[in-house]
């Protein structure tokens, strides 16, 4: 799922064996169809401003995590990127307003509406009169059937990653002209507003190899307020220059380039003018927003360099004792540390000139629980997990410091401002110690249980190594850990170890490294470390069963079949993901209450997705999901009860934790196939009562957006659920001001 409503592209299968046992999920109801509509819980900040006040000209430079691997959008290696510049160059049929529902482009549609039900579902498309390709060619219903025909499935010489909707698709054909597109489905389809954004032009869709590699590194041909002008690897830039012939508002940039610059040197580069946009971390908007407030005012005293000349130093140094040589090393720290120092300080100075724009994403971050084997395959412990959980208290923690709004999210098919979100997690119930722990016994585990010794790993224990994150801080975006935005790390942002050597941080345990032989071995195989009943125990390690430890304590070690009850909590450990860590931390210590002891295994940031969660290589992950404005069709891949594929594996979609029902099936393929909206509305809030009594995922809250930014830059900035409208952006004249909006930085 994605900002523009287009579901994660890359359909990923992993074989796992599933064992566990059917749900029981309590009746659970919907909201009613006259429940009031939600408001985002925070808007978008981008210094909205009337076109008349944006200057004419101008080139935006945009920051990127990398150049994209392909320009189509219907590719698995398609990224956030890809995304942002098929806004830009190529039609949308529909896109998403402030609150996150889809809305008629009228710069493509003149109208689009259902003109039949029966016996068959057809849509009708008017398209705009003047709307054509970059080659001058009318954009019409050939270019939608030939998107149609490479989509819907029936030609796997096609690499697409998916055909939702366009598989439901019997036939397209011309209207009263060209410009009339008629599609009929075979079946009746709810989310057809998803179809045909992006549209790409036949030369694209026409044949497998235009298809596959064609629109990987150029289009020939695009539709939109600016063009493909460029897209130089080398270099690491993407060019858009305004569309000559675009027929709708033109575009008060002339230029727009999107610079890869990976997340870490992003405030460097923007204190050297290298870019004028860039979403960036907490630790880079804190900086900002102080040099912000610190313009124009005197400097901080800093470190400084010893005022004797370098050689009076030389001969002090010698004269007690250290040779030249080391004289030198300590004159030469010294010049590097002053440098920096002067470095750093001109930095500020210069990000004085930006302002950090805030929003939250429409994207929210959630706790992962495999169900697949091991002790989460019991649904009551999971139902255990997600009792113990205070989510309040974990979105403080990322949330507060950044001054945006506490709220944990209540949905895991939307989010508050769409029109199918309903705070659904009274399914599954709040945080409850005494509940949690009465699950757990229900299940089998045993308070102060008796403990097994387990065997110890080969080879010597690593070194003690400092724990990457603090338990207080870290607060703000939890980096980039987007099912379907898929950032690609920078060499320098790369671990120099081997990505499966992993450091292990235990909850009551020194950090250590694994041996190399343990590995990657399935989830019954691997070692557990305890702790012994009555060193180091909590009070309440010897209470009766289900008897609820002390608030803030650890509740003992709870054990079955002479195991404790320990499950591997797999983090990233790069840069930028310090909130993610901390949030992780908290987590461990609200388990640790309830007995449940965690091993924290922080592995690289390029493996941690492919090699851990798509692979089923975890027990506790937190990632996570964008919103989408098409839930029927975009989440039931995510959430769909896994089934065994032809080969004997495990097909999983995208259901990373392996938990499923055929209730929650079943309901998203009523919700896919009926036309009523409130009625297809209420089916996907049931499916979503009965995901949260599943327990699989626990959604937490919205992931924050900050975006630094020049503050003459207008229409740009923190979009929320919004589509760019890249027509729109631009820098204001001199002396115009942006309209009232949100936080200004």
């Amino acid at each position: 799922m994605s900002h523009d409503g287009v579901g994660p592209r890359a359909v990923m299968r992993s074989v796992v064996f599933l064992t566990a046992g059917a749900l029981v999920v309590p009746t659970l109801t919907g909201c009613g169809a006259d429940d009031e509509v939600s408001k985002p819980i925070a808007g978008q900040d981008i210094a909205p401003a009337a076109r008349a006040l944006v200057a004419d000209g101008g080139t935006l430079h945009w920051a990127m995590d990398a150049v994209p691997e392909t320009l189509n959008t219907f590719q698995a290696d398609a990224d956030a990127t890809t995304t942002r510049i098929a806004g830009a160059v190529l039609p949308s049929m529909f896109r998403l307003d402030a609150a996150g529902r889809p809305q008629r482009n009228p710069d493509f549609l003149e109208s689009a509406k259902v003109v039949e039900t029966e016996p068959k579902q057809v849509v009708l498309y008017r398209l705009h009169q003047q709307a054509v390709w970059s080659d001058g060619r009318e954009i019409g219903a050939a270019d939608f059937a030939a998107q149609w025909r490479a989509l819907s499935g029936k030609d796997s010489a096609y690499w697409t990653a998916r055909n939702a909707g366009y598989d439901r698709i019997e036939k397209i054909e011309r209207g009263k002209g060209n410009l009339e597109v008629k599609v009929t489905f075979s079946r009746p389809y709810a989310d057809w507003k998803s179809l045909f954004s992006p549209l790409y032009p036949k030369d694209v869709m026409g044949t497998p190899d235009s298809f596959n590699d064609g629109a990987r590194t150029k289009l020939k041909v695009t539709a939109g307020p600016f063009g493909l002008t460029k897209v130089d690897r080398k270099a690491g830039e993407v060019g858009l220059a305004r569309n000559p012939r675009w027929w709708g508002s033109p575009a008060k940039l002339s230029e727009i380039v999107l610079r890869a610059v990976p997340r870490d040197q992003r405030a460097a580069a923007l204190a050297a003018g290298k870019i004028d946009l860039a979403e960036v971390d907490p630790a880079e908007a804190a900086r900002i927003t102080l040099a912000a407030r610190d313009k124009g005012s005197k400097p901080l005293a800093g470190p400084r360099v010893a005022t004797t000349p370098a050689g009076a130093l030389r001969s002090w140094a010698v004269a007690h004792g250290s040779d030249e040589k080391a004289a030198d090393a300590e004159i030469s720290a010294r010049k590097k540390r002053t440098k920096a120092v002067a470095e750093y300080a001109d930095q500020q100075s210069a990000l004085g000139g930006f302002v950090v724009r805030k929003s939250l994403e429409p994207t929210y971050t959630q706790l992962a629980l495999n169900g697949s084997a091991g002790p989460l395959a019991d649904e009551r412990v999971r139902r255990a997990v997600a009792r113990a959980l205070d989510r309040t208290e974990l979105a403080r923690l990322v949330l507060q410091p950044l001054g945006l709004p506490v709220v944990p999210v209540g949905s895991h098919l939307a989010l508050s401002g769409q029109e199918a979100y309903a705070d659904n997690s009274g399914a599954l119930g709040g945080q409850d110690t005494t509940e949690a722990q009465a699950l757990l016994t229900d299940a089998g585990w045993v308070l102060g249980g008796p403990v097994k010794e387990q065997k110890k790993s080969a080879g010597s224990p690593g070194k003690k190594a400092h724990s990457q994150d603090g338990s207080e801080d870290g607060a703000g975006d939890d980096g980039t850990y987007v099912v379907g935005e898929d950032n690609k790390p920078s060499e320098t942002d790369k671990e120099k170890k081997d990505p499966k050597d992993h450091t292990k941080q235990h909850s009551n345990e020194q950090p250590g490294k694994l041996a190399d032989d343990q590995v990657g071995k399935h989830i019954d195989g691997r070692q557990y470390l305890h702790q012994q009943v009555g060193q180091g125990g909590a009070p309440g390690a010897y209470a009766p069963k289900g008897t609820a430890a002390p608030g803030g304590t650890s509740a003992g070690v709870l054990a079955k079949d002479g195991k404790p009850l320990t499950l591997r909590f797999v983090l990233p450990s790069g840069p930028g993901s310090e909130s993610l860590r901390a949030v992780g931390d908290r987590i461990s210590r609200m388990l640790d209450r309830i007995g449940i002891r965690t091993e924290i295994s922080k592995v690289s940031d390029d493996s941690y997705f492919k090699d851990h969660i798509a692979s089923g290589d975890y027990d506790l992950a937190l990632y996570s999901w964008p919103a989408s404005a098409f839930p029927a069709t975009d989440a039931r891949p995510i959430y769909a009860k896994p089934v065994p594929a032809a080969d004997g594996s495990l097909s999983v979609e995208q259901n990373y934790t392996r938990v499923g029902t055929d209730q929650v099936d079943q309901l998203f393929d009523q919700a896919i196939a009926t036309l009523d909206e409130d009625e297809a509305r209420d089916l996907v809030r049931k499916a979503d009562a009965r995901i949260w009594a599943a327990a699989g995922s626990i959604p937490l809250y919205q992931r924050p957006q900050l975006t630094a930014t020049r503050p003459n830059l207008a229409n740009a900035g923190s979009f929320g659920f919004q589509t760019p409208i890249f027509e729109d952006m631009g820098f204001l004249k001199k002396g115009a001001k942006p309209s009232a909006g949100p936080s200004q930085g």
